[in-house]
């Protein structure tokens, strides 16, 4: 089966993307699957947070990737290992700080890493796109390229802020570019279940989104903080922590997901 292709997008920062990304790829390859991450924010957060910041494919980065053409001969010439076994990764670096405007010039500037996701995803079972916290042309490129969106939203008074928003972007690049985007789920993160705001917020969320709503929950815990700056998926760095045991959780729900919607698929 070839790869579902995810990107974890939300335009507000501090919503616990990076880490949904990190946390769920890393999660999903202690299950046995294939996993690639692709990072796509100019900060590279991802890329530190699996212990490769600094390191490149022998043909560079994901911006070589994006904005030179004669880079592209061979896709795998971006892929780096992690030190999770069946973990890869395209890095990001500063570079990509200065790709919005490159790309602006380019041809088919919104589909580019699109050509890049299918000439590898027959080698992966998930590929994740760690997108940057605004609406611009690396989050448009990750939308095109992806089948489905994963919303992460943490459980505070700001919550929903902008996501009338994003909701209308994958509105257009449906109608536009990509009339199979899904949404994959909406993940409710940073949630303490001690107060009061932040039953309501996820009750509201849940209200708003239903079904597509992850029955799993990712708390507030520390060790998830932590576990960045040691370049290590939480499930490395404290397998035992409540963190890691959501994170394991929501990879289970998500392969579920996949399994109980493939006899659906094979019946159209």
């Amino acid at each position: 089966m070839p790869a579902r292709i995810i990107a974890v997008a939300n335009q507000k920062g501090g919503v616990g993307k990076t880490t949904t990304a990190i946390n769920l790829a890393a999660s999903l390859a202690l299950a046995d699957q294939r996993v690639l991450l692709v990072d796509l924010d100019p900060q590279s957060n991802l890329t530190s947070g699996v212990g490769l910041k600094g390191q490149s494919g022998e043909a560079g980065t994901v911006y070589e990737a994006l904005t030179q053409e004669d880079h592209f001969s061979d896709p795998h010439a971006f892929i780096i290992r992690s030190t999770v076994k069946g973990l890869d990764l395209i890095p990001a670096d500063r570079n990509l700080t200065g790709a919005e405007l490159e790309l602006v010039a380019l041809d088919a500037r919104e589909s580019r890493l699109r050509r890049l996701m299918e000439a590898l995803r027959g080698e992966y079972d998930y590929i994740f796109i760690d997108s940057p916290p605004s609406l611009g042309l690396l989050t448009l490129n990750a939308l095109v390229a992806a089948d489905a969106v994963l919303i992460p939203l943490n459980c505070e008074y700001f919550a929903l802020e902008g996501l009338a928003e994003l909701v209308s972007t994958l509105k257009r690049v449906r109608a536009a570019l990509n009339p199979a985007l899904d949404i994959e789920g909406v993940l409710l993160t940073m949630h303490d279940e001690r107060t009061n705001l932040g039953q309501q917020v996820a009750r509201d969320i849940r209200g708003y989104f239903q079904e597509k709503v992850f029955q799993t929950v990712i708390p507030r815990n520390v060790r998830l903080g932590e576990a960045p700056s040691h370049g290590l998926p939480v499930i490395l760095y404290d397998v035992k922590s409540r963190g890691a045991e959501a994170y394991l959780a929501l990879a289970r729900e998500v392969l579920g997901r996949r399994a109980a919607a493939a006899p659906a698929n094979a019946a159209r």
